[in-house]
């Protein structure tokens, strides 16, 4: 059973004694459905982000898009995308995050109906300069409203999974959680093929997700975003409700009076980055980041030229395959070693090494079987580091005593390292082409070992931390 968010606590009123035992049960009967409609959410975004991508060869045949303009929607994209997660985190932080998610899935349905709508009147053929204009505009609008769902659904994630045995299970959990990215790109690929199938016009790929994130959008207005929202009092409430206090006695000492709905405020970008390893956590992030952009976008590409085009797409869909039970298997890792989650993302990190250092040697020389395993194992320890840095490590940096209790924090932590290892990530690519073209595929792999080794450098005084006892 859902409860109604028109039932609401103010956070600034004294903490009334109530049964633990109760405010958990309710809690915990509500966690299901904040799991399902932010996993919804996510796997919404991935499904729109996708469906574009499946249909680039009928864009540049049927709607004569160059492979230029493609091009420059993807960087559009990517650059607006990076700087809208750290905006998002901190609108996530600042208003209801609920309006934030929806607004993210109204926005995305409406930019993929503009696309249609330029599809359906060819405004392409009309003027081509126009038209390139058009749907370059429409993209770097696209790049924002895509990258709520990322740290905004995680902050709410947070809030609802607060309780000690969630906690306990945080790696786990949030492991399962990020699966929404690959099933939503999954969903995309299913759903193009479907519609190519049966013969109808390649625009429905991209109309059918439109209309499904606004239908998600409508779905997530229902959400609610906090348990104190509808008074159930958690241990992080608790916390939340004793600073409040101690804030007021400070404003009354002062002959200030707080406004009755004043709570907590947001922190701030600076405030964030003051969080020990944030900062860290941000920029190592960025090199893994990067390893996942190179092997997702130029895997097909290197493949090809040992393989026909349809084998190499179908070994380069291992990796892909891989990285999903990746998350599940870091944080299920980490939980039963205490959260020790930069110990095991660095474990990993140094087999991805090894990985990459054979690959260097030999990569060009590999039977089929041999890369299939490689590659499968490599999705598996790109993706669960990538997945849990953005998820479980998040909320433990948010958990932070000097930021414990703000419910207004972890958005903008989640962004912040989100957003940073995009743009790390972004400028990292333009190296790949060159480097490839140069000195050949041996020194790409060289060069994702020591981005791959500077991220785990950046960690290491967790890890060092971690292996004292210091969790």
């Amino acid at each position: 059973k859902r409860f109604s968010s028109s039932t609401t606590m103010s956070e600034t009123k004294p903490l009334v004694s109530s049964d633990d035992a109760d405010h958990l049960r309710r809690l915990k009967a509500y966690q299901p459905w904040a799991f399902f409609v932010t996993f919804g959410g996510y796997f919404m975004a991935h499904f729109s982000r996708k469906c574009y991508s499946t249909v680039k060869q009928q864009l540049q045949n049927q709607a004569g898009f160059s492979a230029l303009i493609l091009s420059e929607m993807d960087t559009t994209f990517m650059a607006t995308y990076a700087a809208g997660n750290i905006i998002s985190g901190k609108l996530g932080d600042t208003f209801n995050p609920t309006t934030v998610l929806a607004i993210g899935l109204f926005g995305s349905g409406a930019c993929l109906f503009l696309i249609n709508i330029a599809l359906w009147f060819d405004f392409h053929g009309f003027n081509a300069a126009l038209g390139n204009l058009f749907i370059l505009s429409v993209y770097f609008l696209f790049g924002f409203f895509q990258s709520t769902g990322g740290p905004v659904g995680t902050a709410v994630m947070g809030n609802w999974f607060c309780d000690t045995e969630s906690v306990k299970n945080r790696g786990l959990i949030f492991g399962l959680w990020t699966c929404h990215q690959y099933m939503g790109d999954v969903t995309a690929a299913l759903c193009t093929a479907l519609v190519l199938g049966i013969g109808a016009p390649y625009w429905w790929a991209i109309l059918i997700p439109a209309v499904c994130n606004v239908a998600w959008g409508f779905l997530t207005m229902q959400l609610i975003a906090d348990p104190a929202d509808v008074g159930i009092i958690t241990s992080e409430v608790k916390i939340r409700l004793e600073k409040l206090e101690v804030k007021r006695k400070e404003m009354a000492e002062k002959g200030e009076t707080m406004g009755e709905d004043t709570g907590l405020l947001p922190i701030t970008y600076g405030a964030a980055l003051q969080i020990p390893m944030v900062a860290q956590y941000a920029v190592a992030f960025g090199f893994f980041k990067l390893t996942n952009y190179v092997l997702f976008f130029w895997l097909p590409y290197f493949l090809g030229k040992q393989f026909d085009p349809v084998t190499a797409n179908l070994i380069a869909s291992l990796y892909s395959v891989g990285m999903m039970p990746g998350g599940i298997i870091v944080g299920y890792v980490s939980d039963i070693f205490g959260g020790r989650r930069a110990a095991v993302i660095g474990t990993f990190m140094l087999a991805l090494m090894v990985f990459l250092a054979v690959f260097a040697v030999n990569s060009e020389t590999l039977a089929p079987v041999p890369l299939l395993i490689m590659l499968g194992c490599m999705g598996i320890l790109v993706g669960g580091p990538n997945n849990i840095i953005t998820s479980a490590v998040a909320a433990d940096l948010a958990s932070h005593p000097s930021v414990r209790g703000n419910n207004k924090s972890l958005g903008t932590v989640t962004g912040l390292i989100n957003g940073t290892g995009s743009i790390t990530a972004s400028i990292g690519l333009l190296a790949v082409g060159p480097l490839q073209e140069t000195y050949g595929w041996g020194s790409v792999w060289i060069f994702l070992m020591g981005c791959t080794g500077a991220g785990t450098l950046l960690m290491s005084p967790k890890i060092y931390a971690e292996l004292k006892g210091n969790v």
